[in-house]
């Protein structure tokens, strides 16, 4: 039995392809290397240039607040560093203002920060001395002066008259439901409550109508009110009772109720 022959390499052939390998890994070693450095290079460049501090700051979804307002609760200041803004922390400054919902910040690259906001509703107004105060719709109220310019009355929202404690609370979460378009239509709330319904309310509407209603499902029941006036002869005047069955009650038929019943106690005297 013969072996086979196995091919003998040299020493002097192998000297060529461990040079070759070595400077493969030579050459490997450089490149990362040099590209450590490059970024390192960078990175202290970019920490030393103004890519790396705020250079902008915008903020969206206000509207009753001002964004000066925001910008200084959220302590955050142009020119300051980017990479070390706390985002949470943000947050939570600017939600110690009582209209403020909630918060959201994104960082943008290079050097952009956003922050986008969402304020509590205002449901209404109470009348003050010479001003006005936001209800929300939570039913706080801001007990801060309103500036209203040239109108002297807000008309984003109704004015609400004699409401307090869990009253004022009941009415600004049905308030809060209200769709808008019918929301501009009520101009004041006036709460007028009765032996039989401590939440009844008298609404005095835009258009000149009264409405009486009570505070319970007063959402879903205004739903029919511009139903109901596109019905009704303009010429009578009187008022809408918001019920079961809405029923407009003119004031000639409520007027000859009251005069029955006083003839009526008038006899049985």
């Amino acid at each position: 039995m013969y072996l086979a022959k196995q091919k003998v390499v040299t020493i002097e052939d192998r000297i060529p392809k461990l040079k070759q390998r070595r400077k493969q890994k030579a050459n490997r070693r450089l490149i990362m290397y040099i590209t450590f450095f490059f970024f390192l290079l960078s990175g202290i460049l970019y920490f030393q240039s103004p890519y790396s501090k705020i250079g902008e700051i915008t903020i969206t979804g206000n509207q009753n607040i001002s964004s000066d307002q925001i910008l200084k609760l959220s302590q955050l200041k142009v020119g300051t560093s980017f990479w070390k803004v706390d985002k949470d922390n943000v947050i939570q400054n600017i939600k110690k203002h009582p209209e403020i919902k909630e918060v959201s910040i994104e960082k943008r690259l290079p050097n952009h920060i956003k922050l986008n906001v969402s304020e509590l509703k205002r449901v209404g107004y109470i009348s003050g001395s010479n001003t006005f105060y936001p209800i929300l719709e939570n039913g706080e109220i801001i007990e801060k002066p309103q500036e209203f310019g040239s109108k002297a009355i807000p008309v984003d929202a109704p004015i609400l008259v004699d409401w307090k404690d869990e009253a004022l609370t009941l009415i600004a979460k049905e308030l809060n439901k209200v769709q808008p378009s019918i929301s501009k239509l009520i101009s004041e709330i006036h709460h007028t409550p009765t032996e039989y319904d401590p939440l009844q309310m008298t609404l005095y509407m835009v258009d000149g109508y009264e409405v009486k209603a009570t505070v319970r499902n007063f959402a879903k029941n205004i739903t029919a009110y511009p139903t109901i006036i596109s019905e009704l002869d303009p010429s009578l005047k009187g008022y809408i009772e918001l019920d079961v069955v809405p029923t407009f009650i003119p004031y000639e038929y409520e007027n000859t109720n009251e005069d029955e019943e006083m003839v009526t106690d008038e006899g049985e005297g």
